[in-house]
C-alpha cells in the first residue's frame, strides 16, 4: 500500500469532530492541512485488499446519512481484519437514521431479509462488514441495536442482536470517568465470570498507556468482557496498533501521517477473557467516524 494514496481525504473547514458515541470534541491541534479520521479506515481496507469496494460502500452511507453521522470501527478478530458501521440517532422513536436507512444505503451489495423494528427505542444500530460481504459471499443476516438504561447511577447501554429469528441480548456497557471513578472501574473489571480475580493483574486490562483516556467503558459480553478507552491521540493509537499486531501497512500509514492526524482523538478497545489462568485477547478495535 502506498503511504500517500490517491484516496486521501483532507480535513476541511466545518468538519465535525466526534468520538465513538458521536459526542463532539474540540480538535486537539490546528486542523488546516490535516487529514480526516476516515483515512485510517480506508488504509485498513487497503491492508485487507478491498479498498475500492468497501470505500464505495462507506461513501454511499455518508451520502445517505450525512457526513459526521456514522461511526466506524476497525477490528482485528483472531488475526483477521473486519469492520463495523454504527448509525446514531438519539431521537429514538422519532429517529431519522436507523436500520432502514443504513440497509438502504448499503443497497444491493448487502442483501438482507431483516426489517427495521422502528417501534423500538434504540439510539444506535450497527452492521458488520468484511471482505466476504463485498465479494458477494454473504449477505447481512444480523444487526445490533443499542438502547439506554434510564435511572441508572452509572451511564450504561444495552446491546441486542437482531436476526431473522428475532432479538437476543448480547452486551451491557458501563461508562466511567477515568479520572474520577478509577476504583469503580477496577471493581467493575473484577465483577466478571470470564476472569479469575486471584490471577489477574489489573494493568493487564487497564493498560497504563491507555489510562490517560477521558472515559473508560467496561462491557460484559456473552463470551468475554471488553474495555474501551476514549479520546486518545494519534501517538497512543500507533502504540496500540503495534502492540496488538495490526497489519504493518496500516501501522506504517498511521506513523507516516502522524503529524496530519494529531488533531484527532480516537477510541480504542479490546475484548478479553481468561483461559487456563492466562488472559486472552480475541479482538481489538479502534474507532473513528465518516
Amino acid at each position: 500500500m502506498t503511504l500517500t494514496p490517491s484516496w486521501l481525504e483532507p480535513s476541511a473547514p466545518g468538519d465535525r469532530y466526534t468520538d465513538f458515541c458521536l459526542w463532539d470534541y474540540p480538535p486537539a491541534a490546528p486542523t488546516a492541512g490535516k487529514l480526516r479520521s476516515v483515512n485510517l479506515l480506508y488504509a485498513s481496507f487497503a491492508a485487507a485488499g478491498v479498498v475500492e469496494p468497501l470505500r464505495a460502500l462507506c461513501r454511499a452511507v455518508q451520502r445517505a446519512l450525512g457526513p459526521g453521522n456514522t461511526v466506524w470501527g476497525v477490528k482485528l478478530a483472531d488475526g483477521r481484519l473486519c469492520w463495523e458501521l454504527y448509525v446514531y440517532d438519539y431521537a429514538r422513536q422519532q429517529r431519522q437514521r436507523g436500520v432502514a436507512e443504513i440497509l438502504g444505503a448499503l443497497g444491493p451489495a448487502a442483501a438482507t431479509k431483516l426489517a427495521d423494528p422502528r417501534h423500538l427505542p434504540y439510539f444506535m444500530c450497527s452492521v458488520d462488514l468484511d471482505a466476504d460481504l463485498v465479494r458477494g459471499r454473504r449477505g447481512i443476516d444480523a444487526l445490533s441495536l443499542y438502547i439506554g438504561t434510564p435511572g441508572s447511577s452509572v451511564s450504561a447501554g444495552l446491546c441486542y442482536e437482531l436476526t431473522a429469528a428475532g432479538l437476543s441480548f448480547r452486551n451491557l456497557y458501563y461508562f466511567f470517568s477515568t479520572r474520577r471513578q478509577r476504583s469503580e472501574i477496577e471493581q467493575k473489571v473484577l465483577e466478571s465470570v470470564h476472569l479469575d480475580p486471584t490471577l489477574l493483574r489489573m494493568e493487564q486490562v487497564l493498560l497504563p498507556e491507555l489510562m490517560g483516556c477521558e472515559t473508560t467503558v467496561v462491557a460484559n459480553k456473552r463470551d468475554n468482557d471488553a474495555v474501551y478507552f476514549t479520546r486518545l491521540g494519534i501517538d497512543v493509537l500507533v502504540v496500540f496498533l503495534r502492540r496488538f499486531g495490526f497489519p504493518p501497512a496500516l501501522t506504517a500509514f498511521a506513523e507516516h501521517h502522524r503529524a496530519r492526524l494529531d488533531h484527532l482523538r480516537f477510541d480504542l478497545a479490546f475484548d478479553y477473557r481468561m483461559t487456563g489462568g492466562r488472559l486472552q485477547v480475541p479482538k481489538v478495535s479502534f474507532f473513528g467516524y465518516l
